[in-house]
């Protein structure tokens, strides 16, 4: 049986219907004739997937499969060419396109370990630095520059529901505060660098919950206890407290619930916050262990995809090889969550790496583990809006 190449076989998860009417409806390409933005989709895609460093790089291996392009809708592109595109097409774009992808990922992605229904989040951020004399735009430090990625990570599938990228400079408080929408039911985790009394009233507000690690120095009073600790599980303490300065009273005038346990894996104690009094107290406790899926998601993505180097210095530039890596994400994702792949995400990256011109079959190659169907869902098929109809309203 004939296949086409991996690559082009991969195009069925890519929604290029909505892709066009995004770009029509933004004027992507606008005084475009030849180099329109599904063709530089395709390319940004193509480097991002076979590591690709450089807009010379680019080109060489497109010339040298030159003539495999024509049934992807692709051609070879001179780098001056690509990188005229990089800086002056409208980066919203492909982040529109990352958030239709996102849509239908999230639909077949496995729930979170926890018996409880409410959805869960982490909130974290990590930095991709840079130079400063080069990203002038990236501000950070006096001699440094660098990107924030501002991430919500949905530990339903480890998926990045959120992202924002700012300068260096932007605290990671201030990025949440402005930014992240707050789902009533739903729970948040973050760190210390998310202490904010007036954050913590706005998720109560709106009807959610957050679990996190309280500061040394709060000023607080012991109301009780709240539930028997169960020592076996590792909770020393279950208590009741409020806020007693003037400040932080105003601020957050309600009760938090204040959970000691002892982490069995590295022996350290932990004085975790929050404001639900529902779920057990080891349970809080796993909540806030599983934060460290984020801190997992952002060296996952440092390592196995390009973006720690840029094929421009502009910020126009360098946006759309962000949001192209991350919709290189969402499609490993969603092939292992749609067919029941054993393969981590690393080995699935590094099998769709490895052949990804060759003409053989992507399921054979990622080697399934159980029954499917013979043809992978093609999103771009007018029977296929119908079925993810609900999702691009």
């Amino acid at each position: 049986m004939y296949y086409n190449s991996i690559y082009s076989q991969l195009f069925n998860f890519i929604p290029r219907y909505r892709f066009e009417k995004i770009v029509k409806k933004s004027g992507g390409d606008r005084y475009c004739k030849h180099f329109t933005a599904w063709k530089q989709f395709l390319t940004l895609l193509f480097a991002q997937i076979s590591g690709k460093d450089s807009l010379r790089e680019i080109e060489n291996a497109l010339l040298a499969n030159h003539k495999r392009l024509y049934h992807l809708g692709m051609e070879a592109v001179a780098k001056s060419t690509l990188s005229e595109a990089m800086n002056r097409r409208n980066p919203e774009i492909f982040k529109a396109l990352f958030e239709e992808i996102l849509d239908r990922v999230m639909a077949v992605a496995p729930k979170h370990k926890f018996k409880f229904k409410n959805p869960l989040y982490a909130i974290d951020s990590t930095t991709i630095d840079l130079c400063l004399s080069r990203y002038n735009w990236a501000y950070y430090r006096k001699h440094k520059g660098a990107i924030k990625l501002h991430t919500e990570l949905d530990l339903s599938g480890n998926l990045p529901c959120f992202l924002l990228m700012s300068n260096g400079k932007m605290s990671d408080i201030r990025a949440a505060k402005e930014n992240i929408p707050i789902l009533p039911d739903s729970i948040y985790t973050f760190d210390k660098g998310y202490y904010d009394l007036n954050w913590f009233q706005a998720i109560s507000s709106a009807g959610a919950f957050f679990v996190t690690r309280i500061k040394n120095n709060a000023q607080i009073e012991f109301l009780g206890q709240h539930r028997e600790p169960n020592k076996k599980l590792g909770v020393l303490r279950d208590e009741i407290i409020w806020y007693t300065g003037f400040q932080s009273v105003k601020k957050y005038p309600g009760e938090l619930r204040l959970i000691e346990f002892v982490d069995e894996e590295n022996g350290k104690t932990y004085h975790l916050i929050t404001n639900n009094f529902r779920i057990a107290a080891s349970s809080i406790a796993e909540i806030y262990k599983q934060r460290w899926q984020i801190e997992l998601f952002f060296k996952w993505i440092k390592q196995n995809l390009k973006i720690k180097s840029f094929l421009g210095t502009s910020e126009n530039a360098v946006m759309p090889q962000i949001w192209v890596a991350m919709i290189h994400y969402l499609l490993i994702a969603y092939l292992k969550f749609l067919y029941g792949f054993k393969l981590g995400m690393t080995e699935l990256t590094n099998h769709i790496r490895d052949t990804l011109m060759q003409n053989q079959s992507l399921l054979e190659v990622l080697s399934l583990d159980r029954k499917i169907l013979e043809k992978p869902p093609n999103w771009n098929l007018p029977v296929q809006e119908e079925l993810f109809s609900p999702l691009l309203l």
